[in-house]
């Protein structure tokens, strides 16, 4: 785990400046205050809900895991892929795999 960082808080200040975003539009993104995002980056905003926390993970295509600490980035996306990928219908889940074994092949 040597690549993330170590708070919820420097993992949520990396996410948003790795998307590029101001701290408004990350707030507006997760329907909360800007002085509430900027609290959380912070570690100041003491504990956010789950809900809270499903929505910056969605935001961030992370997982929950990956914002608190028990996972890697690279398994966060992982997760978060695995999640958007049973939001989708059955064909289009197919059409996926067939990409993905197309990629393998093509390396």
């Amino acid at each position: 785990m040597s690549d993330v960082p170590q708070t919820f808080a420097a993992r949520l200040k990396q996410l948003r400046m790795k998307k590029g975003e101001s701290l408004q539009q990350a707030a507006d993104a997760v329907a909360i205050s800007k002085p509430h995002f900027w609290q959380l980056e912070q570690g100041e905003g003491g504990n956010p809900t789950r809900e809270l926390l499903e929505r910056l993970a969605r935001h961030y295509q992370r997982t929950v895991s990956y914002l608190i600490g028990e996972l890697p980035e690279k398994e966060g996306e992982i997760g978060a892929l695995f999640r958007d990928l049973g939001e989708l219908s059955d064909p289009q889940r197919e059409q996926v795999m067939a990409l993905i074994q197309v990629m393998k092949k093509t390396g």
